[in-house]
Order: C-alpha cells, then sequence, then structure tokens
C-alpha cells in the first residue's frame, strides 16, 4: 500500500521525491534564515528559523517514513 503512494507519478516523478526535494529546500531555506540574520541581513526575521526547522522535521519524517514502509513492504 505504501509503496504505491511512495511511487505515485505526478509529472513523472514519484511522490517520495518531491517529498525529498521540499525537504531540502525547507533546510536551505532555514539555514539561509539563520546566516543572513548573522550577517545583519534581516530581511526575513530570525522568529522563521524555528518554523522552518519544525516544517522541515515534518516534511523529513514524512519522507523517511514513507519510503521506509515503501522498502518495508506494508
Amino acid at each position: 500500500m505504501f509503496g504505491s503512494i511512495a511511487g505515485y507519478m505526478i509529472f513523472g516523478i514519484p511522490l517520495a521525491m518531491y517529498l525529498g526535494i521540499i525537504t531540502l529546500i525547507c533546510l536551505l531555506f532555514a539555514a539561509t534564515i539563520s546566516t543572513l540574520n548573522k550577517r545583519k541581513i534581516r530581511t526575513i526575521p530570525m522568529k522563521w528559523h524555528p518554523r522552518m526547522a519544525y516544517i522541515t522535521i515534518v516534511f523529513g519524517l514524512a519522507h523517511g517514513v514513507l519510503i521506509m514502509l515503501a522498502f518495508m513492504g506494508l
């Protein structure tokens, strides 16, 4: 069941890959917020850094659990 969800194709790319790409983008965005604020470039307030970290964790866990369950055959 999870194998079919993880392998669900959207524009020829599996759903699991989209989750991984979204996770990577969120991670880079959270790191960018921190780096910009350390350099005194405050275009994005620092309060967004923990929020992006939580969002990244959620997407990362969804991606990891989906792939793990798909490989287990569940």
